[in-house]
């Protein structure tokens, strides 16, 4: 499970299975996870995050969204 990005108290990582998948992200923080599919920034699903939480993870995404989209493409070979 590489981790492409820590900012605060969210670490975005992938898992190494998920090449078979189109491009995402998954972000935790203590228990809760959320997946963020990276061709529109869009929630795939997340377990307990608050909505206000999630806008500030996309926020974050966005900010970092060609890095995190560099490091799928370098980890995966596409």
């Amino acid at each position: 499970m590489p981790t492409i990005l820590i900012i605060g108290p969210y670490r975005f990582f992938f898992y190494s299975a998920d090449r078979l998948e189109p491009a995402h992200v998954h972000i935790e923080r203590d228990e809760l996870v959320a997946k963020l599919w990276l061709h529109d920034l869009k929630v795939a699903r997340h377990n307990g995050f608050s909505g206000a939480e999630l806008r500030r993870i996309i926020g974050i995404a966005r900010d970092n969204e060609s890095a995190l989209k560099e490091a799928w493409d370098a980890y995966f070979g596409r």
